[in-house]
């Protein structure tokens, strides 16, 4: 069937129509906003879906998208049919939405859209979000998927898909991040995430700080949910790195000691890998079949775009989503690891609710130019402003509102000691990515 692309814009502009969250400058959080007695009577009326095949739900503020993909990579290595649902999306909308690793087709996300309409009307102050989550619980009911792995939006508690009854919860890593919805301290921060918990369904967290480890214990005690603490059951190793990826080894409780690839980088993608690995473990002894070598297999084939992914090696260029302080650290430590003899050039925005002043105070010292610019997002900070805040802490650089222009410098700027850093945000680096491949990458191609 043919796309009509007129209609996929006015689907999605139907969508966006309703309140969108991730848009909104200026947010309480309040139950009248965040609502999951609104949602459980959304999936009501559509049958609730969600309830039609296990589910892995995944909370955190960095790498649970990078451990849903993971773990769903493993999944279809063992030959099980997966759905997969993440947010937000680089470049087109239909990626939230995955069977197999395949996006949703436009035609059946359109033609979903058009069925439900009729039960939307019927709910008041849905949000787009909300939507979504129900196009994708209904979408892989429909399809009959063996298992959902899905990422939680915002927070836990009240995200919209903390209305599945999941077979396994998953915390990422902690750190501050929304912090105006979420609350100000990392202790606020983890109560929110830990709302994903439920009574009798064990939880597996990640690396995490030990007064954030001891929150985690706590609400997993009260809710009688056995407790997976991946730092303190595992111990691993990196053996080598290069462009291509990484090689470590991962010691289990029994003495065992495995040795994977990941194509991902960086140090915190090891740990990310190690809690997909947990993850993987207890699934099996509930009962899924997932060999050896289905987990290496997994490992060695995800995907997962603008983390830490070099677009091209001559020149230079690496994308990156960090997009809070913990994140730009982890950033910093890894280009430490690939390039630590290159001078930085730094393409750099970000979305004004996010702590700009700590990125930049990370930042400055190690960057050898600085080039500010904005995305098209409503929340993004203009690219004279943020400038103009990185020359009070010292910086030096030009900024750009325009992201082409912006790439455009950069690779003028570019040297064989240099390397191109695009970060600040996942709009940032989704609009590089697209400005690259649409505009750079099929030339260089057709030059070689």
């Amino acid at each position: 069937m043919a796309l009509k692309e007129d209609k996929y814009q006015s689907t999605l502009d139907y969508l966006y129509s309703f309140v969108d969250y991730s848009l909104t400058r200026n947010l309480r959080y309040s139950p009248e906003k965040f609502n999951l007695e609104r949602m459980r009577f959304f999936m009501h009326l559509l049958g609730d879906p969600h309830l039609d095949y296990p589910v892995i739900h995944v909370a955190g503020t960095k790498g649970k998208g990078s451990i849903c993909s993971l773990i769903a990579n493993v999944l279809t290595s063992a030959k099980y049919k997966v759905g997969l649902y993440t947010s937000p999306h680089l470049q087109e909308f239909t990626e939230r939405i995955k069977v197999d690793n395949k996006d949703i087709e436009k035609n059946a996300f359109i033609d979903l859209i058009e069925e439900i309409k009729p039960v939307i009307n019927k709910i008041e102050g849905l949000s787009t979000f909300e939507i979504t989550t129900g196009i994708a619980f209904l979408f892989f009911s429909r399809v009959k998927v063996d298992i959902g792995v899905i990422e939680v939006g915002l927070g836990g508690r009240l995200d919209a898909t903390n209305v599945v009854q999941p077979m396994l919860s998953i915390i990422s890593t902690i750190s501050k991040d929304h912090v105006k919805i979420l609350g100000n301290t990392l202790e606020k921060i983890a109560v929110e995430k830990a709302g994903i918990i439920k009574k009798n369904v064990p939880v597996i967290i990640s690396f995490q700080i030990p007064r954030i480890r001891k929150i985690f214990r706590t609400i997993a005690k009260s809710n009688n949910s056995p407790l997976i603490d991946v730092q303190e059951k595992f111990r691993y190793k990196l053996i080598r790195h290069d462009l291509s990826g990484q090689d470590f080894s991962l010691k289990i409780p029994k003495g065992e000691t495995f040795f994977f690839h990941l194509p991902l980088l960086g140090i915190h993608q090891i740990q990310n890998s190690i809690t997909a690995y947990s993850a993987i473990q207890l699934i099996r002894e509930k009962g899924i079949k997932i060999s050896d070598q289905n987990i290496y297999e997994g490992f060695a084939t995800v995907k997962w775009p603008a983390r830490f992914e070099i677009l091209s090696e001559r020149p230079f260029l690496i994308i990156d989503s960090a997009h809070n302080t913990d994140s730009i650290n982890k950033l910093v430590q890894t280009i430490k690891l690939i390039a630590p003899n290159k001078k930085i050039i730094l393409i750099f925005g970000a979305s004004e609710d996010k702590d700009i002043i700590g990125m930049l105070h990370i930042l400055i010292s190690k960057i050898h130019l600085l080039i500010t610019t904005q995305s098209n997002h409503p929340r993004a900070l203009n690219a004279k402003m943020l400038l103009e805040m990185a020359q009070k802490q010292g910086g030096k650089g030009i900024s750009f509102l325009s992201i082409e222009d912006a790439l455009k410098n950069a690779l003028e700027k570019w040297g064989e000691n240099s390397v191109i850093i695009a970060t600040g945000s996942i709009f940032i680096a989704a609009a590089i990515r697209e400005t690259w491949m649409s505009k750079y990458q099929m030339k260089m191609e057709i030059n070689k």
